[in-house]
């Protein structure tokens, strides 16, 4: 089967006015070139996979097909990946995800029924997504109808008892701005110095935590509209353990490693300080308990798996600070280069690397910690 229900062949004109839907929270570089997402998700990939048998076990658990398939009467499974980039990553997950279906239904239902299961992916992201990329990359072989959703996945993108599994990976750490009182002067909260909540007080931590409370509860709602009881929600996003800094993460030194680098090039008078001041990536890296405590408040879901895990076991002597690097510029880059020229982004990250080279062992040794989240969680 290769039948999308819009058009592969895209133009090279976009497919929405950028003035219309001006770059938002999370959208990765597009194309195919050096630093695009496409070319640079390896390590987000990677992280995936090492869940992969946890969150298969849960759905074939939980995953009732022959139930599924009677609420909509119809032999279709329709699956929807929230935030799905530009791909690859989002074809190898909806793959992995069909085959672990195909195979529960095998041995629930085929026993009494020799009907073969139809599937619908609905690739879903911000309009300003390169949705260009992602449909002229879609694979061939692909055994799945397919659809393009543009908007934001913390709203309701399909109509109600619609969907029957639903997708997110790496994609709600983003928040839906950046909260307010980080750029207001006068709020205990203001985030003068830094670009991120690390290293910064609590009532910065407290501001990142709370809007992240609020969007994880807007996405449940959503999601819940849409779903058919029964379905399955499933996510996977950096994380921290319970109880830990997040100050002590690989991350958290390289975004204040960013934001040391941005505030050099103000003091030499590249930029404004007042530029820097004003950029706060909207970023939050929940631990499970805070995730958690939203779902169970929410109360349409029930969690049937949650854990944390090392995104990278491979990681044994020293990052590849270069390749490390690349695959962060790939979801930042277009957010930098909104707030500062292109060639003050394109410096920092050069910077960046020879920064990092210098502390690579300590990077190595946070990078192990169990900071890759993965749940299950089932429609009620």
């Amino acid at each position: 089967m290769a039948t999308t229900l819009v058009s592969e062949k895209i133009s090279q004109k976009p497919l929405v006015d950028s003035k219309a839907f001006p770059e938002s929270p999370g959208t990765v570089v597009g194309g195919d070139g050096t630093y695009s997402y496409y070319n640079n998700s390896f390590y987000t990939r990677s992280a995936i996979n090492v869940s992969k048998k946890e969150v298969d076990d849960a759905i074939t658990r939980k995953l009732d097909v022959n139930a599924l398939l009677s609420s909509t009467f119809s032999n279709t499974i329709r699956i929807a990946d929230c935030g799905c980039a530009i791909g690859p990553n989002t074809f190898y997950a909806m793959q992995d995800l069909i085959e672990t279906i195909n195979h529960i239904y095998q041995s629930q239902c085929l026993s009494t029924s020799q009907t073969l299961l139809e599937f619908q992916v609905f690739f879903a992201d911000q309009p300003s997504n390169d949705y260009n990329t992602l449909f002229t990359s879609l694979p061939q072989d692909r055994q799945y109808f397919a659809a393009g959703v543009p908007g934001s996945f913390h709203q309701q993108m399909f109509p109600e008892s619609f969907l029957h599994v639903v997708h997110s990976s790496y994609a709600l750490h983003w928040l839906s701005k950046v909260p307010d009182e980080l750029v207001d002067k006068n709020s205990p909260a203001y985030n003068k110095g830094r670009i991120l909540y690390p290293f910064g007080p609590v009532e910065v931590v407290n501001a990142y935590a709370s809007q992240f409370a609020k969007d994880l509860d807007r996405f449940l709602i959503a999601r819940a509209k849409e779903m058919v009881k029964g379905g399955l929600l499933i996510v996977t996003k950096p994380s921290i353990p319970d109880g830990m800094p997040y100050s002590e993460t690989a991350n958290a030194f390289v975004y204040d490693c960013m934001a040391a680098i941005l505030y050099n090039m103000a003091k030499e008078g590249l930029i404004s300080e007042a530029q820097v001041d004003a950029f706060n990536l909207p970023l939050y890296f929940c631990p499970p308990g805070e995730f958690s405590a939203v779902v169970e408040k929410n109360g349409n879901f029930s969690i049937e798996v949650i854990g944390l895990t090392n995104p990278s076991p491979w990681v044994e002597d020293r990052i590849d600070i270069g390749e490390y690097i690349k695959h962060i510029r790939a979801a930042k880059e277009g957010m930098l280069n909104k707030h500062f020229p292109s060639e003050i982004t394109d410096a920092m990250f050069k910077e960046l690397v020879e920064r990092l080279e210098v502390i690579n062992d300590k990077l190595t040794s946070c990078y192990r910690e169990r900071i890759h989240l993965y749940t299950v969680l089932q429609r009620k």
